[in-house]
């Protein structure tokens, strides 16, 4: 049995969805034929009103089926078992009215379990069905038995079940689009999260690292004061455009400006700090993941470490930064930095590795694939 979810809207396919089920009732027009035929009224009425009501609980179990599976509500297997059997009821009447014609009925209740049941099920009331369709005619003497309806039958409900298992398969397939257009938001968010608590987390560690040399720097040196307050202004603008460009997924980062912008805050914040020349040696591809690196390194010697002295090492295939400051408090834990950093190094099938230095410190060290 196939489960069909969306939210619709109601409207015309709620009102109008029975169409699509009772267009195929023109079929029955064959028994209707016959049951027209018969001399006796009374034999007229009832087959009629067999043959009505047959296509009033094909139609209403169909539309049900329908509307319910859409919304997320199928039609439990208890009620598709009710009206199957008040289908199977109707065509046994039809059948003692016509014979072997009202045979022609039993398709519909075929589909429809096809639809409507588990496939086990559906099959072993179509096989039911077969017998009773070719055992009644030997043993009823005034039916003629037709030896190529069971085939027809059979026919029918495999077109039935192969039609529902495309419709089941389409439906795992949009939902498993769904499943990732919603994994691709969730993992721009945290991309952004990343992005913008790195950034951030940076440039404000560098504003404050500043502003406060700044204030001592006023009765001292106004000059120079002055200066590092123009500096703070610039690292605050930088910041927004950086934000902005976070935002619209144009936020580039590169090794090379990070050296520049960790040589700033370290000796803003009065550490000793050794870093290489330039950053040739790193290939294009990690030259970004280097960066993130660097920055979120950097930000956690310079507020977290009471660290003097900070060195920077880099290869083409990793990058190490390790300071002589007290880390934090357990070897592999951190905040929403380190988890990000991990998260990123991660994702781009690299390994991230946190160490106390045995001469006494903290090393974070990236190798990249």
């Amino acid at each position: 049995m196939t489960t069909f979810t969306a939210d619709l809207p109601e409207g015309r396919v709620w009102r109008y969805g029975w169409m699509f089920g009772a267009i195929w009732l023109i079929y029955l027009i064959y028994p209707l034929n016959e049951i027209l035929s018969l001399e006796s009224l009374a034999a007229r009425v009832l087959g009629i009103a067999a043959i009505v009501g047959f296509g009033v609980v094909f139609t209403a179990t169909f539309w049900r089926f329908r509307n319910g599976h859409r919304r997320g509500n199928p039609l439990p297997v208890w009620q598709a078992w009710v009206a199957l059997g008040a289908m199977l009821a109707l065509t046994t009447a039809m059948s003692a009215l016509i014979g072997t014609t009202g045979f022609g009925a039993t398709i519909y209740i075929a589909v429809l379990a096809m639809m409507t049941l588990p496939v086990r099920q559906a099959w072993t009331l179509v096989a039911v069905m077969v017998v009773l369709i070719e055992v009644a005619p030997r043993v009823v003497p005034s039916w003629e038995p037709d030896n190529f309806f069971a085939f027809q039958l059979l026919i029918s409900s495999a077109a039935a079940w192969g039609i529902t298992q495309v419709f089941q398969r389409n439906h795992e397939l949009a939902v498993a689009r769904q499943q990732l257009a919603d994994l691709a938001i969730v993992a721009e968010r945290e991309r952004m999260s990343r992005d913008v608590h790195d950034i951030l987390g940076h440039s404000l560690t560098v504003i404050t690292v500043k502003s406060e040399l700044a204030g001592r720097l006023l009765e001292i040196d106004a000059a120079r004061a002055a200066v590092e307050i123009a500096e703070v202004e610039t690292l605050a603008r930088q910041a927004l455009a950086d934000v902005r460009s976070t935002v619209g997924g144009m936020r580039q980062i590169d090794i090379g400006t990070e050296l520049a912008s960790a040589r700033t805050a370290l000796v803003a914040a009065a550490i000793d700090v050794e870093l290489p020349a330039d950053a040739d040696v790193v290939p294009l591809r990690h030259r970004e993941l280097f960066g993130w690196v660097l920055r979120e390194a950097v930000t956690n010697v310079v507020r977290h470490s009471h660290a003097r002295h900070c060195r920077v090492m880099l290869t083409p295939s990793s990058i190490s930064i390790v300071d002589d400051g007290c880390g934090p408090a357990e070897e592999h834990c951190g905040g929403n930095g380190l988890r990000g950093l991990g998260e990123r190094v991660s994702a781009a099938g690299g390994s991230l590795t946190l160490a106390r230095v045995p001469t006494g410190g903290f090393k974070v060290e990236v190798s990249a694939p």
